[in-house]
Order: structure tokens, then C-alpha cells, then sequence
């Protein structure tokens, strides 16, 4: 398949590979010539490093973050008859773990302005089912964790927090992840610490939790031949450990310089009719996984999606990329049907679905490649 070639984009991972090859290349060769290619000091080492940068006692290494999220779920023993209350606008991997455990997903809609969960609407949602509650930390953006802990803790309600776009991220001067029951993270190769493969990690200050997720991730055994859960196989290998091992030191300069990046396109972006840039909360800070805005039009309807999809095509033309990050809600995709939502029913979803558009956002992106999106964007709709 032959790929266009785009001036500018929408992520390039391959300049921080470049970069570090040197450093990751004799990581890598250290391992083979070890041959611990599963578990491991250098997978212990990665937890207790990932685990200090959260501020948290216990961190997990696991395959995937999908994983993090299953393992989660699991260790709180959730389950059929049980609720958790999640968004319908994120990766469908939130989602699907809560039925993979037998319980079932309750969609709210969310907040227009950030994208996460309208925790108002959270509150009403919970049931004597609700056993828990899933925030996503999209686009890098922290979720106000004070009002949901509340929220969380007067109702008896566990929180696991979904950060696979937000390593770094804060909330009231706390990393995300280390303020729910647990936190769960993703080391895809496109996220703020990726590594070369798949990998995740859960986080937790709970010493019992923790426990449990290690017994589940290594099929179900406490000691060799010793099964004490119905459990899974689901182990980071070494050599992603000592890969993300390096990558863990850069990571707040990589963070400031997304930091920066969405800054220069907050200043200009918002002088542009028919956009509506990211903003960040105030008690949060972004570590913009992804600079998604709103592209608008006067309908809510087929004339919407025409309109940011020809906005994403003219820059295409340009040579500009551009992510849509979700074009589809959750709560109406067809493996969701048996749940019973119906259109019109999460309408912040719905329409946002048809307007975000995610700019390119990684942390070598120049001034000069940012200024030609945004002067491909004020040509578009001027």
C-alpha cells in the first residue's frame, strides 16, 4: 500500500527513535546477550522507577494497556450483575475489558469543552450495580479527580483511572494514576512514553491490589504450579522494560515541549473563525497526547461530518496530517447494540464525533512545521 508523504505529520516517532538509538541499541543487545527475556531485575527495576515518578508504592508491568484495565477490573473482583460507569468517546479498549469481566458498561456523556466525562452526570448515574467508575485521561487531559474522588467516595465506588494518553499529567499537583484505586497505563510506541511494542503498567498505592494483579497477570499462580485465580498470561517483556527504563528520563522534557507546542497553537488557533481550540482545566496539567479541536458548522447532521472531513482532506492536499479521534461513539457501534442506547441519546458524544480533528502533536514538531498548519487552517476557513 502506497502511503502519501505529508510536509508535516500528524505524529512522527521515528525522530525520538533516531535519537536515542544509540542508548536503546545497546539496552537492547544487553538483554539478548542476558537471555532474561521475561521478568526479570530490569522488568522489577522499571516497575520501582515508574512507580517513584507516580508517587505511588506499587507498580504492575503488564502486556498492554488493555490489559492494565482487565487486570484491574479482575483484581476488584467486577464482574456479572456489576456496573461501570465510563465514557462513550474514547478507544474502544476502555470498554470492551468491562465486558470481557461480565459486567456491564454504563455510558455518560461528556463535557464539550475537554472531552471527559461530565462528572454531573456521573453522580446520576450511579446504581446499588455501580462497583465502578473508568475516567479517561483522553487526549492527555486530566479529569477534575477532586470532584470525582468525591463523588467516587460517597457512594462507595472504586475508581480506576484510564491514563493511556496522559503519562505525566496532573491533577491538584498529583500525577494521574496515583489518585484512584488504580491507575492504568499504556506503552503503545504513539503514546507520551511508548515503547518499541506493546506494554502497560498499573499503578497502585493499595499493597493487597497489587498483589492480586501480579497473582491474575502470571496465570493465576502465587507460587510455580500454585493456581490460586482463573488467571491470564500478561507479562511486559525485558526488553520493553529496559527501553522504557531510558525513555522514563526524557519524559518530562518530551511533556514540556508538547506543553509548549499546544501553547503556540493556542495563540493562534483561536483567532481562526470556526475552531474551537483544547483547553485545559484549571488544577489540571496537560500533557496533550493529542491537540484535538473542534471544527463547526451550523448543522449537527450529514453537513457536519462534510464540513471537518473536508477541513481534514484540504489539508491532506497541503500535505498537512490530521487524526480523527473518534469518528464513531461507542454506545452506537454495532457490538454495543445489546446495550440498548439509541441515537440522540449522549448528544455532546454525537456531535463531537463529527467535529474533532487532532493536529500534528509530537514533541520534535518545529515552529515552522506548526505555522504551516496554521496557515493551512486559516486559508481552509477563511
Amino acid at each position: 500500500m502506497i502511503q502519501s508523504i505529508n510536509s508535516v505529520p500528524a505524529f512522527d516517532i521515528k525522530h525520538q527513535y533516531t535519537t536515542l538509538e544509540a542508548e536503546v541499541s545497546a539496552a537492547v543487545v544487553e538483554v539478548l546477550a542476558s537471555v532474561r527475556y521475561i521478568g526479570g531485575p530490569l522488568v522489577e527495576s522499571f516497575e520501582q522507577q515508574f512507580a517513584g515518578y507516580h508517587g505511588v508504592n506499587n507498580c504492575v508491568a503488564c502486556n498492554s494497556g488493555t490489559d492494565a484495565l482487565y487486570l484491574a477490573l479482575r483484581a476488584l473482583e467486577i464482574g456479572a450483575g456489576d456496573e461501570v460507569i465510563t465514557t462513550p468517546f474514547t478507544f474502544v479498549a476502555t470498554v470492551e475489558v468491562i465486558i470481557a469481566v461480565g459486567a456491564k458498561p454504563i455510558f455518560v456523556d461528556i463535557d464539550a469543552t475537554n472531552f471527559n466525562l461530565d462528572l454531573q452526570q456521573v453522580a446520576a448515574a450511579i446504581t446499588p450495580q455501580t462497583k465502578a467508575i473508568i475516567p479517561v485521561h483522553l487526549f492527555g487531559q486530566p479529569v477534575d479527580m477532586t470532584k470525582l474522588m468525591a463523588i467516587a467516595q460517597s457512594h462507595n465506588v472504586a475508581v480506576i483511572e484510564d491514563c493511556a494518553q496522559s503519562t505525566g499529567a496532573i491533577w491538584d499537583g498529583k500525577k494521574v494514576g496515583s489518585i484512584g484505586h488504580f491507575g492504568c497505563f499504556s506503552f503503545y510506541p504513539t503514546k507520551n512514553l511508548g515503547a518499541c511494542g506493546d506494554g502497560g503498567a498499573i499503578t497502585t498505592n493499595d499493597p493487597a491490589l497489587a498483589a492480586k494483579v501480579r497473582i491474575i497477570k502470571e496465570h493465576g499462580q502465587k507460587n510455580r504450579y500454585q493456581y490460586e485465580e482463573i488467571g491470564v498470561n500478561s507479562r511486559l517483556d525485558a526488553i520493553q522494560a529496559a527501553i522504557l527504563q531510558i525513555k522514563l528520563r526524557y519524559l518530562d522534557h518530551w511533556n514540556q515541549q508538547r506543553q509548549a507546542i499546544a501553547a503556540y497553537y493556542q495563540q493562534f488557533l483561536s483567532q481562526i473563525p470556526g475552531i474551537i481550540a483544547p483547553q485545559a482545566l484549571a488544577g489540571g496539567v496537560s500533557v496533550w497526547n493529542q491537540y484535538t479541536i473542534r471544527v463547526l458548522s451550523e448543522g449537527r447532521n450529514g453537513a457536519t461530518v462534510a464540513h471537518r472531513d473536508s477541513v481534514r482532506n484540504q489539508l491532506q492536499e497541503k500535505g498537512i496530517g490530521s487524526m480523527v479521534y473518534y469518528p464513531y461513539p461507542l454506545h452506537l457501534q454495532p457490538a454495543y447494540q445489546h446495550l440498548g442506547y439509541q441515537l440522540g441519546q449522549l448528544p455532546v458524544t454525537e456531535q463531537i464525533c463529527h467535529e474533532v480533528l487532532s493536529l500534528p502533536m509530537f514533541p520534535e514538531l518545529t515552529p515552522q512545521q506548526q505555522d504551516q498548519v496554521i496557515y493551512a487552517l486559516k486559508d481552509i476557513l477563511a
